[in-house]
């Protein structure tokens, strides 16, 4: 037993100071590099001062230079997990990400029905990557449209993901448009579509908020560490919708979120480094760590 005179002093008890943050939830998948998915959705959270919580539909094992393989979790897998949270948690916006199959798809859409129709619900199809990699079963993409989209508040495709579900070569400002209102007729009350996979348009998104379309035009980050730029400007949106701004405020602060990331991000790994979710952190004038 230690001498008394080296036991420290009885100290008085702190109080608590618990905070009651938004949730925000994420239906999608791991990615092992923690660059993307669910991990990337999870960092966005945290950094916009979200409680974030998730539902994991596949486990990838992939690193900055590429996936090297995936496994889908049970249908009933996703539903055990995003019941759990509703049924404790005050979710006030969620997004989608990785669904890979037709079974999860529909996994998902009925747990979705559980929630008010009042919360935000950002579907983002991940269907083909932004250098043309299809990411999801062929029969997936007609589960989307038919029970995903009509029940989206926001979906944001990219360019390949707009071509894959319009049909639509999609090639320059005119295509975009009429991109985005193809897509709009699928039945999401908004849409946001990535410009970034189009030559001239990085930097560019293109809103259709129900009523007006909206040219999005923000700084072109050059840099070669952009993995998870898409999962983390939904993960974004998501979190300034559970904050409480409208849909289009939301989307321009969630760019300027991925702007300053893109501008620290990670060189890390031998490929594509991921975002840098800490960057305000890094401002002039943050406070030290």
């Amino acid at each position: 037993m230690a001498p008394s005179s080296l036991v420290p002093p009885a100290r008085e008890p702190q109080p608590a100071r618990p905070l009651t943050p938004p949730v925000a939830l994420t239906i999608g998948g791991s990615d092992s590099g923690g660059g993307a998915g669910i991990q990337a959705d999870l960092k966005t959270f945290a950094a916009l001062q979200v409680h974030g919580c998730s539902a994991i539909t596949c486990v990838t094992a992939q690193n900055t230079r590429g996936v090297e393989r995936v496994d889908a979790l049970a249908p009933e897998a996703v539903a055990a997990q995003v019941a759990a949270v509703l049924s404790d948690l005050p979710v006030a916006a969620l997004k989608t990400g990785m669904l890979l199959n037709r079974s999860l798809i529909v996994a998902t859409a009925e747990a979705l029905a559980q929630l008010p129709a009042a919360v935000p619900r950002l579907i983002d199809p991940v269907m083909v990557s932004r250098a043309g990699a299809v990411l999801l079963e062929p029969e997936a993409v007609a589960a989307y449209a038919e029970l995903l989209l009509p029940g989206a508040d926001l979906l944001t495709p990219n360019i390949h993901e707009a071509r894959l579900l319009t049909g639509l070569p999609v090639a320059d400002a005119a295509g975009l448009e009429a991109a985005v209102l193809a897509l709009a007729a699928l039945g999401p009350r908004a849409v946001l579509l990535k410009g970034g996979g189009l030559p001239g348009f990085q930097g560019v998104d293109l809103l259709w908020d129900g009523s007006a379309l909206h040219w999005l035009r923000g700084a072109w980050i050059d840099t070669p560490h952009s993995h998870g730029s898409g999962c983390t400007l939904g993960a974004a949106i998501t979190a300034e919708r559970a904050r409480g701004l409208p849909l289009l405020e939301a989307v321009r602060a969630a760019k300027s979120y991925v702007e300053r990331s893109l501008v620290h991000a990670l060189a890390i790994g031998g490929g594509q480094g991921p975002l840098c979710h800490w960057s305000r952190q890094l401002e002039p004038g943050a406070p030290a760590s």
